[in-house]
């Protein structure tokens, strides 16, 4: 009922915007056209009583009136094609066009629409959702699908492929060498071989049984994700269970999960993923890339307005060189990046990202009375925006701040 109600309030919107631009008269030039054929007429009554008094000659006269008389025609013509386009014959010409949308808007409606069914209820969706994400391609169908498009093999000598084959024979002889089998899964993807090359590392992992790392398994879902194109297969979605099941804060399986939500088409759970490793990765780390790029869209897709962090992080390289300083001295360079954002934010100010980060640095440095009141400025700031504040409010809650 509601549907039909709003349909028609926008078809009713729809047709007196028709009707009123095609019934409108063009007063304005109807007007000018009509004050012209007086305007002349007055002409040919002076030029009469200039002739009568002398003022003009008989041939000047006469050829005064014939110009007039001409440009009389002429607006008289003018004025009689308005007349024609009166608006008895364009509401004829507006019901016809009417009648034919409505009629046709309705009939392709009835055809190929559902009249009568109601909205799918959200768990209807949710069901229907996991039920794609459960019959989706798997690894091998994925790789046939993606090969043609990966990376051709790189340029190697012959005698490097005559190696390849004594390498493939020997773990044909010995299938749980774990030196072999890396050597050639690293060597099987350098020639293009990604099905190969993630074949032998699910042949690595079995062999390496209980020893297996998280960074083996970031490796092999790597692989298996390369390999299909970028696509998360069931097969590879179990190995990033696995891995954040070792290690749930593992930011290679955080990306891969996130990822995952993403193609089954549940932007609202890869959102909070990505964001959080988003804003807590460090410049370099491989995936940060692809979030700046696309988690704009994944926001939008949750319903939710993002703009990613702008404020540069410290490198790995800037991270590692931190690990090696007196703890005096990494405290006080940490410092110094926090105090150098505030005193930005400060001075030219920022979005709720910036204001996010330095609530959470100043948690991290221990400053929680400090970190409140840049909490209450960004009230301030902010205002009624409450997606900004969200992010803030986030962030503080991560790190422990109590409002």
């Amino acid at each position: 009922m509601i549907f039909w109600l709003l349909a028609c309030l926008i078809i009713a919107g729809a047709v007196a915007t028709m009707v009123h631009a095609l019934m409108r008269v063009r007063t304005g030039e109807v007007g000018s056209a009509v004050s012209d054929v007086q305007v002349y007429r007055d002409q040919l009554n002076e030029v009469a009583r200039d002739e009568a008094r002398g003022v003009l000659a008989e041939m000047e006269a006469e050829t005064a009136r014939l110009e007039i008389s001409r440009r009389l025609l002429d607006a008289d013509r003018r004025a009689q094609a308005r007349d024609e386009h009166a608006p008895g014959n364009r509401g004829l010409a507006a019901g016809i066009i009417i009648a034919t949308l409505f009629a046709g808007g309705v009939g392709i409606y009835l055809a190929q629409g559902a009249p009568g069914t109601p909205d799918l209820p959200m768990n209807t969706r949710l069901a229907a959702l996991e039920e794609a994400a459960r019959d989706r391609p798997g690894q091998k169908d994925a790789e046939t699908m993606a090969a043609p498009g990966l990376p051709g093999p790189e340029a190697v000598p012959e005698d490097f492929l005559e190696l390849m084959d004594r390498l493939r024979a020997a773990i044909r002889e010995r299938p749980s060498d774990i030196q072999g089998l890396t050597l050639l899964a690293r060597n099987e993807a350098r020639l293009g071989n990604f099905a190969a090359a993630r074949q032998t590392l699910e042949q690595l992992l079995a062999a390496k049984e209980d020893r297996v790392t998280t960074g083996d398994l970031a490796a092999m879902i790597e692989m298996m994700v390369f390999s299909a194109g970028g696509y998360v297969s069931p097969e590879a979605e179990e190995y990033v269970l696995r891995l954040l099941a070792l290690d749930p804060g593992n930011r290679a399986g955080r990306y891969f999960l996130g990822l995952l939500q993403v193609q089954v088409g549940r932007p609202d759970l890869a959102f909070p993923i990505w964001r959080d490793l988003l804003e807590t990765s460090v410049a370099d780390e491989p995936w940060v890339p692809v979030l700046r790029a696309g988690i704009a869209d994944v926001a939008a897709g949750a319903g939710m307005k993002y703009e990613p962090p702008v404020v540069r992080g410290p490198t790995a390289a800037e991270i590692e060189a931190a690990e090696d300083m007196e703890a005096e001295d990494r405290e006080a360079m940490i410092r110094e990046m926090v105090e150098g954002l505030a005193a930005r934010l400060a001075l030219e100010g920022g979005g709720p990202e910036e204001w996010a980060q330095l609530v959470h640095s100043l948690m991290v440095l221990g400053e929680e009375r400090r970190a409140q009141s840049i909490f209450a400025e960004a009230k301030e700031v902010f205002g009624d925006d409450d997606a900004a504040m969200a992010v803030i409010r986030d962030a503080g809650a991560r790190s422990g701040l109590s409002e």
